[in-house]
């Protein structure tokens, strides 16, 4: 399960690392790539479900204006 979930945020941080190099924007480079590079850490499936979704959420609290 956790190679699932490793599988799906690794995608969603290249995504924003690469967004992030198009665009020049740090926070997205960071947050792509701790997204990529965390689940080889952790193996609770529950940590990485509540990791990777905290990391996803940051560039979108962030354009809504919430820091």
């Amino acid at each position: 399960m956790t190679l699932f979930l490793g599988l799906i945020f690794g995608s969603i941080g290249t995504v924003y690392f690469i967004y992030g190099k198009r665009i020049h924007e740090p926070l997205l480079l960071i947050v792509g790539l701790a997204l990529v590079i965390y689940p080889y850490f952790f193996e609770n499936v529950v940590l990485v479900l509540l990791i990777g979704a905290l990391l996803a959420a940051i560039p979108i609290a962030r354009h809504k204006g919430l820091f």
